[in-house]
């Protein structure tokens, strides 16, 4: 091979990498209240990708959150609304959400089916009679078993 149609082929190869990787950066959404990120992935090898995860204390008629959150008190309904978009094609989905406590401790996990036709909003929530514990929590997003999106928040007695 000469070395005019190697370093071409390495332009060729730098370009497609640095395309893939834009294009995966451009699903990420960050925010969080402690400072550390949370995403929502979108990945073209699945048929339905995580778009937006919005947490809030109510949800409207289409799943979506009013007036999105990350700080909730001990004794509130958390809502998780889990906007998915999808390109049309394969059977419909899994999508499970996991809320953890700041050790790791599962404190929910649920799962809802959603199909492949378009934007879908699916809405996730957990409550606690006696009121969460004060502290750190995580929502985690899968889709058919495969990690979708987290977001961070925190429970707080003020």
């Amino acid at each position: 091979m000469n070395r005019t149609y190697r370093a071409a082929l390495l332009g060729l190869c730098l370009a497609v990498l640095t395309g893939v990787t834009a294009c995966q950066k451009s699903g990420t959404q960050t925010s969080s209240t402690s400072g550390t990120e949370g995403t929502a992935s979108n990945t073209s090898s699945t048929p339905v990708q995580v778009s937006r995860i919005d947490l809030g204390t109510s949800v409207a008629n289409d799943n979506t959150v009013p007036s999105p959150t990350e700080s909730f008190l001990p004794n509130q309904t958390i809502y998780a609304s889990v906007v998915t978009n999808s390109n049309g094609s394969g059977s419909p989905a899994e999508l499970k959400t996991r809320f953890t406590y700041q050790d790791g401790q599962v404190v929910d996990e649920s799962t809802r089916t959603v199909g492949t036709g378009g934007q879908a909003v699916t809405e996730f929530h957990v409550s606690k009679p006696d009121g969460f514990p004060v502290g750190k929590y995580k929502v985690e997003v899968f889709v058919n078993g495969s990690p979708a999106g987290t977001k961070d928040f925190e429970v707080k007695n003020t």
